[in-house]
């Protein structure tokens, strides 16, 4: 179908984000691959369009990174996930880029920016690839609610109190109070970063059409919030690469990531932290005592840390702490960590009594972090939760409970690392999404 209707579609997108923008333009490149143009709509509420795309990466986006498979991500099953990342891998992604005339370039982490080192750049390009596919934007322009129609289709609802303005791609200023269209793409995102316009109505939309939500869904890549009084808070701004690992009640190790952590006046934050963050949330749903430690040595163990002490002789334990191969503290650091073991800073080595050894040992190598609370949505990189995959078909990202329906990004129960997993999952499965909208409607 190719409606000429001001106020229909053959698809509309719910959402202008990353995942949203790329459905919109596979939707749009697959309909006129098969001879058959289609009118594609997207809507976005937000007041500033691609919000998230602009702030990611310190305002440079992260686009991907060079090495994803589905192990970087959890929510839904890793085989669901690495169905839908192998459609359109990171090659694809440098690609497509590439052809919009955006060079990313890799950096020591393995994520990827664009060698401008700007977010605007990637925007632009994702806009400029819509227009040209004919894609009509409605920006501002929040949606109230989307309902299925009785023999097919669907009706999409406008917030009365909204006045409308559009920009459009293909066939001049588009801005209505509803629009029907055969086929509509939910890439609403989750509620993390609820200013970029994230406020969790996709999971209203979804469930009104017959989807189920997990059973929680919180914040996830979140700074932490540590105990007042606790001396991290006063090392406000001291980074260093430390090991996060949380444990259970007993002291299973659960999960751990090595990375830059950073300290600060509420607690933790840098890209460990932020890692780490979704599994200690997690744990604590299931193991109230579960918790967290810190190996400010990583890559040590403590039984290799004591024996290192016992080999000190003269020197102290704060030079030591300043000077060792391999990882080291900051001077700051190591003073906080010694009066937390309660030992001295300038204590030579061979004054260090076995007591005082195992709880310098301890407090190195796995000090217990009090972790009270994390910075919420407001702060959040991502949101945890949301659409089971087993709901969706995975080759085209459609419903399994209500026809012409496709889902994306965010909105699904997945949520990867920090580092550009979470937008390479808005590539690939805006893509799937977009390429099974519009071959569907035709």
């Amino acid at each position: 179908m190719n409606v000429q209707s001001r106020d229909q579609a053959d698809v509309v997108v719910v959402g202008a984000g990353a995942a949203g923008l790329m459905a919109s333009i596979w939707a749009g490149r697959a309909s006129l691959e098969a001879g058959r143009p289609a009118r594609v709509i997207a809507l976005d509420g937000a007041r500033t369009l691609g919000a998230k795309i602009l702030v990611a990466g310190g305002g440079r986006c992260n686009v991907t990174h060079h090495a994803v498979d589905e192990s970087a991500y959890a929510g839904s099953s890793r085989n669901a996930i690495k169905k839908v990342l192998r459609s359109f891998p990171v090659e694809r992604t440098v690609e497509f880029f590439r052809e919009r005339g955006v060079e990313l370039k890799r950096e020591e982490t393995g994520k990827l920016f664009p060698t401008t080192d700007s977010a605007r750049t990637v925007l632009n390009a994702l806009l400029d690839a819509a227009r040209e596919v004919g894609v009509d934007i409605g920006h501002p322009w929040r949606v109230r609610a989307v309902v299925r129609e009785g023999l097919g289709g669907f009706r999409v609802e406008r917030e009365p109190d909204e006045e409308g303005s559009g920009a459009s791609g293909g066939g001049g200023v588009w801005g209505g109070r509803v629009v029907r269209a055969r086929r509509v793409i939910i890439a609403t995102g989750g509620r993390s970063l609820p200013k970029s316009g994230s406020d969790g109505k996709g999971y209203e939309f979804v469930r009104g059409l017959g989807h189920t939500i997990t059973d929680r869904v919180f914040p996830a890549l979140v700074p932490l919030v540590v105990e007042d009084g606790h001396f991290v808070r006063a090392l406000s701004g001291l980074a260093t690469e430390a090991t996060l690992e949380v444990r259970s009640a007993t002291n299973k190790r659960l999960v751990s990531f090595t990375n830059s952590t950073l300290c600060t006046h509420f607690g933790l934050s840098g890209p460990g932290p932020l890692d780490v963050s979704r599994y200690l949330v997690a744990a604590r749903h299931e193991d109230a005592g579960a918790w967290l430690a810190i190996n400010w040595l990583p890559g040590t163990t403590g039984e290799q840390i004591d024996r290192e002490l016992q080999q000190l002789g003269k020197m102290s334990v704060l030079r030591w702490m300043r000077e060792r191969e391999g990882a080291r503290l900051p001077e700051r650091l190591a003073e906080a960590i010694c009066r937390e073991a309660g030992v001295a800073p300038g204590v030579m080595g061979n004054a260090l009594t076995r007591e005082a050894r195992r709880l310098l040992v301890t407090a190195l190598t796995e000090m217990r972090i009090p972790v009270v609370g994390d910075r919420g949505y407001t702060y959040a990189e991502v949101t945890a939760g949301g659409v089971p995959l087993s709901e969706i078909k995975l080759d085209t990202m459609e419903s399994r409970v209500c026809p012409g329906l496709h889902l994306c990004g965010e909105i699904c129960d997945v949520d990867g690392r920090i580092g550009g997993f979470n937008f390479q999952w808005a590539w690939a499965s805006g893509y799937l999404a977009g390429r099974g909208a519009a071959v569907a409607s035709e």
